[in-house]
């Protein structure tokens, strides 16, 4: 049976205007500059241009009456009575202070490079659709992470080309001899055989690679140096030869490519300097421009309130004009705010973290999660995250990472609050000394660890090893 009912009911919701400022917090400094910009293509009552005071100023009243036929208060669009500090920054920047950033080449993508490659080959139209696909399937990386079962299927089901696994395996023979060498391997070993295979004319060394690969990849992999000289009859020489070969290889042919035409290019958002001691730090504002309101638009606006009569059309356009006057006024004062923000945050930090930043030892790094900051500003935890989360700050010690400033805690064999970077430094100074040909495993270092003052784990210890991207003790064996 259906009945009706009255539900009263209280909820928070955010505001646009608040959406609107979360969103630019998050953005970096190179994002938040292509925001702008397309806010001001979007937005004709946007602009970027710096405008002299007495051009800015409106010579209108604000004593002025409403359009008749619209309740709208114009006044505040039309009156600059209080003109915003925003509106008198300058760009008083000499020459000599100008940025020099390496401009990024442009070029064809990977994949381009290798469907060039295609048409040098004669193929049939079956061979080279069958080929172009093989090409498509390739991920950044140069390799085929599916089977040639799942390539035969997907040819069926996408292409509508029904093929036997040998016409697929031949093709894909194809396009393995294509540039980069090793493009379109199926696996590791695949991949660093498809370079040796263009070296075996060039040296003992390479000839004697490909066997070993071919036959012993697994203990090769795993750097089991005895069984490798037992099961070959080589030198202990000639094994250091085989793996310099190897060494030599690329095993992400792919990379080589696609990684030339992506910008990684860091544009930091805070820059800080030490005078005398004394810590200083700024908001990059170098590539982000001054924003003001349109003046054509309060002019605009002004015009329609001196008519005694406005027709609809004219009804439409004064509140098509309000609109755009507002969302402008909201984003000036987002990113207003968002600058504010994010000077609170910075400083913070950088009092949170002052020894390290005076002296640039990674050592004197303090423990600092995100709810210390989120206290001491008196903001929300997830604000603070979205500051620290892709921002960069320029110090005298290079670009870094806000986030890479937070850390977990523990305590020292004398009670001391210490940061788990300066553990991890340590244990990568201990890796760093040890003899390669016997690599200290992670029971070793987590005894030296606790003959420096740090009870660590063993368990804890593998973790910040990888986290180091550090590969285990056997991994790290060296002839």
């Amino acid at each position: 049976m259906l009945k009706q009912q009255l539900h009263l009911k209280l909820s928070q919701k955010l505001s646009p205007q608040q959406i609107q400022l979360m969103k630019l917090i998050q953005l970096s400094a190179q994002e938040l500059e292509q925001k702008i910009q397309s806010e001001i293509a979007e937005n004709p009552a946007l602009q970027d241009d710096i405008v002299p005071r007495s051009e800015q100023e409106s010579d209108y009243e604000d004593d002025a009456t409403h359009i008749d036929a619209q309740d709208i208060d114009i006044d505040p669009y039309i009156s600059d009575d209080e003109i915003p500090d925003y509106k008198l920054y300058t760009k008083n920047y000499s020459n000599d202070t100008d940025e020099k950033a390496v401009p990024i080449a442009g070029g064809i993508s990977f994949h381009q490079h290798l469907e060039n490659q295609l048409q040098n080959l004669i193929l049939k139209p079956e061979e080279e659709t069958i080929a172009a696909f093989i090409i498509g399937s390739i991920d950044e990386s140069g390799y085929i992470r599916r089977s040639i079962t799942e390539l035969v299927d997907d040819l069926a089901f996408t292409q509508n080309i029904f093929v036997e696994k040998e016409t697929v395996i031949k093709t894909l023979k194809k396009v393995q001899s294509f540039d980069p060498p090793g493009v379109g391997a199926r696996s590791l070993q695949e991949c660093l055989l498809l370079q040796l295979e263009r070296k075996v004319n060039q040296s003992e060394a390479a000839r004697l690679a490909q066997k070993v690969l071919e036959t012993s990849f697994d203990e090769f992999s795993k750097k089991h140096y005895t069984k490798l000289m037992e099961r070959f009859q080589i030198t202990e020489e000639q094994l250091k030869e085989v793996f310099k070969t190897v060494g030599k290889l690329n095993p992400k042919p792919g990379g080589a490519l696609s990684g030339i035409f992506q910008n990684t290019h860091i544009v930091p958002d805070f820059i800080l300097t030490i005078e005398a001691g004394e810590i200083k730090v700024q908001l990059n504002k170098r590539n982000i421009p001054e924003l003001r309101i349109s003046s054509e638009y309060k002019d605009l606006l002004a015009g329609y309130k001196d008519a005694k009569k406005v027709n609809k059309q004219q009804e439409e356009a004064v509140l098509f004009v309000k609109q755009k006057l507002d969302a402008a006024r909201w984003f000036i004062e987002a990113i207003e705010q968002r600058h504010q923000t994010l000077l609170l945050t910075i400083n913070a930090i950088v009092q949170h973290q002052k020894e390290y930043f005076l002296s640039g030892d990674e050592r004197k790094l303090r423990p600092m999660i995100l709810k210390d900051i989120a206290e001491q500003i008196n903001m929300d935890i997830s604000t603070v995250s979205r500051v620290a989360n892709s921002k960069y700050i320029d110090t005298p010690y290079g670009n870094k990472q806000l986030k890479s400033f937070f850390s977990e805690g523990m305590k020292n064999e004398d009670g001391e609050d210490v940061s788990t970077i300066e553990i991890k430094k340590i244990l990568e100074q201990l890796i760093a000394k040890e003899d390669k040909k016997k690599p200290l495993a992670d029971v070793a270092l987590t005894a030296l660890l606790k003959e420096k003052g740090y009870t660590v784990a063993r368990r804890t210890v593998a973790k910040y090893r990888e986290q180091l991207e550090i590969p285990i003790a056997r991994l790290r064996k060296q002839i």
